[in-house]
């Protein structure tokens, strides 16, 4: 259960955006796409061979070794959100162009979580997450998406998918999250923490620490 005392929003404009994220092309990163891929649920034709992974010697990321602060930043879509959460306190903050999310990137490059948020709120975390997964079923196999779990938390105001990947020679592990943070119940923030393989204890630790804290205000553009 998310932490209530933390999450706080206040929500302007109207309804109309989902918290749907990147459901068609790739995240931005250093190196490597924590995109939204799609399920393995067949054998691929002759012409798209499965990419093969390639173990990647970094050593783990040990949840440990990492240090929170808070960090803020604006996202804009439909409208504008005032967006603070905790994150590690020496991961460097990235924003696309439009501003639709705040990225923070580990020193090595092969680490980061995704906020998003300045959409309107209309659909539930579940629903999201439903969405997302049936986009996942247009895109392409060779990349050997295996989702993992799917959860829906037991008040529903939040909804996660892990799933792991290989975009081109190494295995990625990725967890989204959608959270509801006002009465409405509706999805008002999406979380994506990525990392390798062997990160997976510390990438749920800041998936976790980032849902925990996070706090959107909006105003208008």
């Amino acid at each position: 259960m998310l932490t209530g005392g933390l999450l706080v929003i206040t929500l302007l404009g109207g309804a109309g955006g989902y918290g749907l994220g990147h459901l068609t092309q790739p995240e931005s990163r250093p190196s490597s796409t924590a995109s939204p891929l799609r399920p393995s649920d067949g054998t691929p034709s002759p012409s798209e061979p499965v990419n093969t992974a390639v173990p990647d010697p970094t050593p783990a990321l040990r949840k440990s070794t990492l240090r929170y602060k808070t960090r803020a930043f604006t996202a804009e879509s439909v409208v504008r959100s005032h967006v603070t959460a905790e994150v590690p306190r020496n991961w460097r903050m990235t924003q696309p162009d439009p501003m639709t999310e705040g990225r923070f990137t580990d020193p090595t490059g092969k680490r980061w979580v995704r906020i998003e948020a300045g959409f309107t709120i209309q659909r539930p975390p579940a629903a999201s997450m439903a969405v997302r997964i049936e986009v996942l079923g247009d895109l392409p196999v060779k990349q050997a998406v295996r989702i993992i779990s799917k959860q829906v938390s037991a008040d529903k105001r939040s909804a996660t998918l892990t799933y792991t990947y290989i975009p081109d020679r190494t295995l990625r592990y990725v967890v989204v999250r959608w959270v509801a943070l006002d009465r409405s119940g509706n999805c008002a923030v999406e979380i994506s923490s990525t990392g390798l393989q062997q990160d997976k204890d510390a990438i749920w630790d800041v998936l976790d620490h980032v849902s925990n804290s996070v706090t959107r205000s909006d105003s208008s553009l």
